[in-house]
């Protein structure tokens, strides 16, 4: 899939209460920190979800246009029912399943996409996308974690691997030390997708867990990590190598929290 997985409506409630403020809002507000104004801005908002972050979007680029893409209904629902107390901005938001997106070349002064999720294979498809629904001189907003996050989750899943005999699991996480991309790499994989003035931002973030059950029950861990990470290590199911990982943390942690470490990046590029 181009665009993310589809939510049902037991996860979007789920996703909008505990996922976006303690989690994607950290992702969201860098981007818009970074976004340059113009006059009349049209706005994508590519895997919109819940429409998060278009209220935040709306102070940064008032007096404009967003148009939200999604391949859920049930998310795309609650996005028209927040819009409604959306001022300053127009919202439409459109289902979506996969790329290309349904709309003409050059439709955008800005595209913004937080937090996507897609094959590592189709990441150069993924942002040749968002560079073709760019106007000249328009801004790319890309913000994903980068390289050395879930890192602590990396390494109880290679152990696993190794005590368990899982080949499987250790190959995919041999490929996964150099999916996620590094500033230099994000840097310039845009610029070959055609867009130049690109500018990396990090920030670390740390997300804390009291137990093992604690971190495999989260909202977080179920909406966004383990999908995220079944996509990215293309592997269809973490359930058993997820539950060792719970059992480590309760051994190796059992005197403090679990911490994970998340590199949190925001791209901004331009379009000639």
């Amino acid at each position: 899939m181009g665009l993310l997985s589809e939510l049902d409506e037991q996860q979007v409630a789920i996703f909008e209460t505990f996922v976006v403020p303690r989690f994607l809002s950290m992702f969201g507000a860098l981007a818009l920190e970074r976004a340059i104004p113009c006059e009349g801005p049209v706005i994508a908002n590519v895997g919109c979800r819940t429409g998060f972050p278009d209220q935040l979007t709306a102070h940064y680029l008032p007096g404009g246009t967003i148009v939200g893409f999604d391949p859920s209904p049930a998310a795309l629902e609650l996005a028209r029912a927040k819009g409604a107390l959306v001022r300053d901005v127009t919202l439409d938001y459109r289902q979506a399943d996969d790329l290309p997106l349904p709309v003409g070349d050059g439709s955008f002064s800005h595209v913004l996409a937080v937090y996507p999720v897609f094959e590592p294979a189709r990441r150069a498809e993924y942002l040749a996308e968002l560079a073709r629904l760019l106007a000249p001189g328009g801004q790319v907003l890309l913000a994903m974690p980068l390289r050395g996050s879930y890192q602590e989750v990396a390494d109880l899943l290679r152990e696993y691997a190794l005590k368990h005999d899982a080949g499987e699991v250790a190959k995919a996480l041999e490929s996964h030390i150099t999916i996620r991309p590094t500033v230099e790499g994000i840097s310039e994989e845009l610029e070959s997708a055609g867009l130049d003035d690109v500018d990396v931002e990090v920030r670390l973030m740390t997300l804390t867990f009291q137990s093992g059950r604690a971190f495999l029950e989260d909202p977080i861990t179920r909406v966004m990590l383990v999908p995220d990470l079944e996509v990215s290590l293309g592997l269809s199911d973490l359930v058993t190598p997820m539950a060792y990982v719970r059992e480590a943390i309760d051994r190796y942690w059992s005197e403090g929290e679990f911490e994970l470490s998340v590199n949190v990046g925001c791209a901004s590029a331009r379009k000639p």
